[in-house]
């Protein structure tokens, strides 16, 4: 009876143990249904999740500097109302408003506190107010940092709970005046700019952007150099005032008493902006149309814009450069009292150089080509072109750039001129000399093994 008796417990036993394994296999196993809500207790919470599209208004109060309030004045454009009334730059308030859009704490360290100078929140280092169109203005508190030094308290006014956050986004919120104004002395980006008035020394030069090519219009026409040109464009775009430096009355008053450097305006769509630039004693300040106020600047804006006019002027007798030309004609005199002329009238196809229908060798076509790429003045002058004894034609661009340079010989020296320009360019010997011996050395492609 008693041996029934342990056999049946036994029994129930494994029966119980079964059911436990099918119920834990089932619950390790199922899927959650889709309006199931699971909670990751790890989940960073989100302080602030507001959207940068949304936001009209946001005001920063660092705790030692005077309240920045930035409002949205078109769809991406800020401009900063308080302290004063000045352009907001676009970039730094586009990279604040990332550190809000979400704002993740690290943890909850209180859900309910009531001593908030426990945490730095009673007198924070820095608020944030924020605004968002058809909404309650939300306000960031941040306070102390943490024990470790690599968190901060915070917690948005009228929710109990402390959070942390890292001392990054705590640094990335706490911007002042300087950090989120607009610190270029011109607001034309360099595309923008079509034309640039440069006085300094007497001397006044007036830029025209025609398309991707610079030209000299006074005192010229001259071709512009494209770089010097475009770097003259790029420093007078991105240059920024030096905030680290004295301003107001202290700036205002070496201004003042400050010797003229240079005076330059820049034209663009929106019309015309100035810069003045003077220096006094050892340092620069500039007065721009733009930025109100005078600020210090670099010296090397002051290099820039009292460059002379030769500094700017092409000096390449072609502007084909390092675009492959499409057909080169060469006429070149007789090198000797009574020698015969001589010419090479080139075209290319694809990799390959071809002379009257016959095949040429590429290395010494790509010679010629260089030699008249390198072309380049030493000086320029006014006159003194005699007989040209070399001729160049090159077309480029699909044949839309066609070049003629004509070159004579004038003492131990050349000069070329460019069909219809009155630039003389003043050519070193040597160049010349190499030139013609590029020329003389093209010659027939090896024919083709069978």
């Amino acid at each position: 009876m008693k041996s029934g008796m342990r056999f049946l417990g036994l029994a129930i036993a494994v029966v119980v143990l079964g059911a436990l394994s099918g119920v834990l296999y089932w619950s390790n196993h199922r899927k959650p249904s889709p309006d199931a809500s699971v909670v990751n207790a790890n989940a960073a919470p989100v302080i602030l999740n507001d959207s940068p599209a949304a936001i009209t208004t946001l005001t920063i109060k660092p705790k030692s500097e005077p309240a920045v309030t930035l409002v949205k004045a078109g769809a991406d454009n800020w401009q900063i109302t308080e302290p004063k009334a000045i352009a907001a730059d676009q970039d730094s308030v586009t990279q604040l408003l990332g550190y809000i859009s979400p704002l993740k704490a690290e943890r909850v360290v209180a859900d309910n506190v009531s001593n908030l100078g426990a945490f730095g929140l009673a007198q924070p280092a820095v608020e944030l107010e924020i605004t968002e169109k058809n909404h309650a203005a939300q306000k960031l508190l941040i306070g102390d940092d943490t024990p470790t030094g690599d968190s901060a308290y915070a917690m948005v006014e009228g929710d109990p709970r402390v959070f942390t956050m890292l001392s990054y986004d705590k640094t990335g919120l706490n911007k002042g005046l300087e950090s989120l104004r607009d610190k270029r002395l011109m607001n034309l980006t360099l595309d923008k700019i079509h034309q640039i008035d440069l006085t300094h020394g007497g001397e006044s030069l007036e830029f025209l952007h025609k398309g991707s090519d610079w030209q000299i219009e006074k005192p010229g026409p001259y071709r512009a150099d494209p770089m010097a040109a475009g770097t003259l464009a790029d420093t007078l775009s991105t240059t920024q005032m030096n905030l680290n430096q004295p301003t107001g009355e202290a700036a205002d008053a070496a201004f003042a008493r400050g010797s003229l450097v240079a005076t330059v305006d820049v034209m663009g769509p929106a019309g015309k902006q100035t810069l003045e630039v003077k220096k006094d004693k050892d340092n620069y300040y500039a007065q721009s149309s733009y930025a109100q106020g005078i600020y210090q600047v670099d010296a090397s804006l002051a290099t820039e814009l009292t460059k002379k006019l030769e500094d700017f002027r092409d000096k390449s007798v072609f502007d084909f450069r390092y675009n492959d030309p499409n057909e080169v004609d060469l006429q070149m005199e007789g090198q000797k009292p009574g020698g015969a002329a001589q010419s090479w009238d080139l075209a290319r196809n694809g990799e390959d150089w071809w002379r009257a229908g016959k095949k040429m060798d590429a290395d010494s076509c790509e010679s010629l080509v260089s030699a008249l790429r390198s072309l380049t003045a030493t000086k320029f002058q006014p006159s003194g072109f005699t007989t040209p004894e070399i001729t160049a034609t090159v077309k480029s661009n699909g044949g839309a750039r066609v070049e003629k340079v004509s070159i004579a010989k004038s003492g131990s020296q050349y000069l070329a001129k460019r069909d219809n320009e009155p630039t003389i360019y003043v050519l070193d010997a040597s160049a010349v000399e190499g030139l013609e011996k590029a020329a003389n050395g093209i010659h027939a492609a090896p024919a083709a093994k069978r």
